[in-house]
């Protein structure tokens, strides 16, 4: 039978939600089901309220969803703001223990998670295994699967945290089996097991980091980008990578020039706030066209705005940040296959072109976890262009770093590599690299610059059409709005209405030509953005002369939903 169904982990920062949502992320993973889970967390250690939502369905799924089939609640509050949300049948798991009392009726299951917990290893940190054990015994899931992963996750841990572990869930699971299964409305079995990885958008753009050679990263921890830097330093050893926690932003991006400069392959990752300080250094990077990736996972500004929130603010800040002008590309994955390939891609331009790249992506893309199939990694190639050592090899000429270029991209030698001299200048510089103030050079040299964006529009990829171009509606977004509207223009096709969907996964060099020919044969377009001012509507009018007929813009700091799309839409 069909499946799409719905838990909410929901408590205080601190108490474990996290855990138990990822533990139950895999077990359906692994399970042979769709899974897509989401986090809202706030700029606390401890304390306040957060939540983790796990959608499980038999058919792709690529969004959350408003509905909640099973709640489990780790303190009052929790109950009290997710009791809405709830449908018919659905039911709430909390600790008798810390809420002695519920007005929720049929709906209540009562479990004493933190008791349970000290029986099991003598202290209330198991909580997240009776949870899950609690949880599964529900479902009639069955406990082997859970068991199997806590041995996967602790079998490299003193023998006693194993142990403990899984006799939590034991005792969770036969708790509720015991109390409560035979009233459980909802009840699913494992599938046949699947080969699939379960990622989030941050873990996607690491590997595709290390897939693309990658061999140094440094970056100062700020939400929500920090999660690339820790995977990143885990595989160290393994990938023969130096990852360098910088004191500020400004050192990150100077060191990551630097590596580059000396032949690495080389990347930072931050947020808005972070890049605000990488701008001068982003131009350096401009003038000496030394390559570098930077990812900017973005969250609602102004200044520090709302820290552990999703919102896509900063397009047009990316495109235009920096002093003078210098060629950049800027892409926006709406999906953990796009961060991973569009990484790997990220590095080649780089390089090839000898710019600074911007992977765009967001809270929501870099939080929320999704299970794929393996990625295909003969789809990636390392291309170095004119920085690739064999250039020059058997080259008798005089080498000249910023030479006139019909393509204006020069050759890129590593010092001490060969027998040229390589000089780099963040003043304007003559050909060889020294500096200048010869206007006429000057000229040339901001014309061999510019000259590198028709190669780069050449690279770019165009939008990525669903469905027919003259639908009776388009709908329009770029980022991690794609899977919202994916979904939001399913719905619309079962309920008769003719739609499509444009993604945008690379928004700089603009794919002007493409845009424009579905523009012009869909009858009326409407444009999804998390931001207030509408900023790749802004962007499509600017490069175009094109306007949407109407904009859905959310900036709550919570991403879209399907049905939220939709009730708009209605609207």
């Amino acid at each position: 039978m069909p499946l799409d169904f719905n838990i909410k982990i929901a408590g205080q920062a601190g108490s474990g939600i996290q855990t138990i949502g990822y533990i139950l992320s895999k077990v359906f993973s692994r399970g042979g089901y769709y899974v897509f889970s989401n986090q809202d967390y706030q700029s606390r250690i401890r304390g306040g309220h957060n939540f983790f939502q796990i959608r499980i369905s038999t058919h792709p799924v690529f969004a959350h969803t408003k509905q909640i089939n099973l709640l489990i609640a780790l303190d009052k509050l929790s109950i009290t703001e997710h009791i809405n949300e709830l449908e018919n049948k659905s039911d709430i798991i909390y600790d008798s223990e810390k809420i002695p009392s519920t007005e929720e009726g049929d709906n209540a299951i009562k479990i004493p998670l933190s008791k349970l917990a000290v029986e099991a290893g003598g202290n209330k940190i198991f909580t997240n295994s009776v949870a899950c054990g609690a949880t599964l015994a529900l479902l009639n899931y069955g406990f082997k699967p859970l068991e199997e992963l806590l041995y996967d996750a602790f079998s490299q841990k003193k023998p006693e945290a194993l142990s403990n572990n899984i006799k939590a869930a034991q005792l969770g699971y036969q708790y509720a089996m015991d109390k409560y299964s035979a009233g459980f409305f909802h009840r699913f079995t494992p599938r046949e097991k699947a080969n699939k990885m379960l990622l989030n958008g941050n873990e996607a753009i690491a590997l595709g980091a290390l897939g693309a050679g990658c061999n140094f990263f440094c970056a100062y921890p700020m939400s929500p980008a920090t999660s690339i830097m820790v995977y990143l330093a885990e595989q160290q050893q393994q990938f023969n990578l130096m990852v360098e926690q910088a004191e500020d932003e400004i050192s990150a991006l100077n060191m990551v020039l630097g590596a580059s400069y000396a032949g690495a392959r080389a990347m930072t990752a931050t947020s808005g706030g972070g890049f605000a300080l990488m701008t001068e250094t982003l131009s350096l990077a401009g003038i000496t066209e030394t390559p570098a990736v930077i990812a900017i996972a973005q969250r609602p500004g102004p200044a520090t705005g709302l820290p552990t929130r999703t919102g896509q603010g900063d397009l047009l800040f990316a495109l235009h940040a920096g002093h003078g002008e210098f060629q950049r590309a800027i892409f926006t994955p709406g999906s953990v296959q796009e961060a991973f390939y569009l990484t790997a891609k990220a590095f080649n331009i780089a390089d090839k072109y000898q710019i600074p790249v911007i992977i765009l992506t967001d809270q929501h893309l870099a939080d929320s976890y999704i299970n794929i199939n393996p990625y295909n990694t003969d789809n990636i190639t390392i291309e170095r262009g004119l920085s690739d050592p064999a250039c020059w090899e058997n080259r008798k000429d005089d080498y000249l770093r910023y030479d006139f270029t019909n393509s204006g991209i020069s050759p890129r030698l590593i010092p001490c590599k060969g027998k040229y001299l390589v000089v780099a200048d963040s003043d304007e510089h003559t050909p060889d690299g020294h500096l200048t103030e010869d206007l006429d050079i000057r000229i040339k040299m901001v014309d061999k610059r510019g000259r590198k964006y028709k190669g780069l529009c050449s690279e770019i990829e165009p939008p990525v059409l669903h469905g027919r171009p003259d639908a009776e509606l388009l709908l329009v977004g770029w980022g991690s709005t794609y899977g919202a509207i994916k979904e939001a223009a399913e719905i619309l096709k079962k309920q008769g209405i003719g739609v499509s969907q444009l993604h945008f996964p690379q928004l700089w060099p603009f794919p002007k030509n493409r845009a424009e020919e579905i523009f012009a044969q869909s009858r009326k377009k409407i444009i999804i953005e998390n931001n207030s001012a509408g900023q790749l509507g802004w962007l499509l009018r600017a490069q175009t002369g094109l306007a949407a007929d109407e904009s859905i813009l959310k900036y709550d700091g919570r991403p879209f939903s399907a049905e939220y799309i939709i009730d708009l839409m209605r609207k």
